[in-house]
């Protein structure tokens, strides 16, 4: 135990260099979390008979990741970034890799920004290639939770979105400060549990999209829940006492109205 509440100490979050530029683990479990979730739903597609094709799948994937990609990384500079108003009047700034002339990759994304600007790129291939909504939707909620704890991971490898103060057991030093580690709570619970309870129910959805309004609901719950245990963002802290986060907020909201979505779309079901 005594090693892996040092473990920042004996981990190198650099895998390798590609010349002057660093790799980092947390990039390369970010590839991975994109690739398992287009392997499952390419699973998924054959297993339940979805109908959607390969090639078709492998369109929408760009469209989803371009999406997700552009979502995240503006929701981030819009809910987080304390910077907002210089990124908004030097845009080209957004994805620059570089500071002060060094590589310093992408930094900051948000998974709320990220469902924006996937459901808009989801929402532009609907209407582009005519593919129910509802499916794509569907699909998208049994494929990605398990490529969420790739993405998890990396933030773990990474040393970010650390945990609360803890004296637990199997608390993780960060700069010698004992502290939970909440990313991989949030791994288990928003990536495993949530994929498990969808996986059950897929075959059970009284219509196309309530797969993804379950995911909504799960994931907010979720991740809300795990808020307890993870610190806020150290440029916003707490909206409230000692215990509401931003993340809390706009995860509880995101569960709120995937609820009621999922009521209205049952009503309109049980009108035919």
């Amino acid at each position: 135990m005594e090693f892996w509440n040092h473990i920042y100490e004996h981990f190198n979050p650099v895998a390798f260099n590609l010349g002057p530029i660093p790799v980092h683990w947390y990039g390369l479990m970010y590839v991975l979390a994109l690739l398992s979730a287009l392997m499952i739903a390419k699973w998924i597609v054959k297993k339940d008979g979805v109908a959607i094709t390969k090639a078709q799948l492998d369109d929408y994937f760009i469209y989803a990741e371009i999406g997700v990609i552009l979502g995240a990384r503006i929701g981030y500079i819009l809910f987080y970034d304390i910077h907002t108003s210089y990124y908004l009047s030097h845009p080209w700034q957004i994805f620059n890799p570089f500071m002060d002339g060094h590589f310093v990759g992408i930094r900051g994304m948000s998974f709320h920004g990220a469902i924006i600007g996937f459901l808009m790129g989801s929402y532009l291939y609907h209407r582009r290639h005519g593919i129910s909504f509802g499916v794509l939707m569907d699909l998208v909620a049994v494929s990605v939770p398990l490529g969420y704890v790739f993405g998890r991971i990396g933030n773990f490898l990474n040393q970010e979105l650390v945990g609360r103060v803890t004296d637990v057991p199997w608390g993780i030093y960060v700069y010698d400060t004992l502290r939970h580690p909440s990313q991989l709570y949030e791994a288990f619970v928003e990536g495993i549990i949530v994929f498990a309870i969808i996986y059950a129910y897929r075959k059970r959805k009284a219509f196309d999209g309530e797969l993804i309004l379950l995911y909504g609901f799960l994931y907010g719950i979720g991740r809300g829940g795990v808020e307890f245990f993870r610190a806020p963002d150290p440029q916003i802290g707490y909206l409230a006492g000692t215990w509401l986060t931003l993340g809390m907020t706009l995860s509880f909201a995101m569960a709120a109205v995937s609820v009621m979505i999922w009521v209205y779309m049952k009503i309109i079901y049980f009108k035919k």
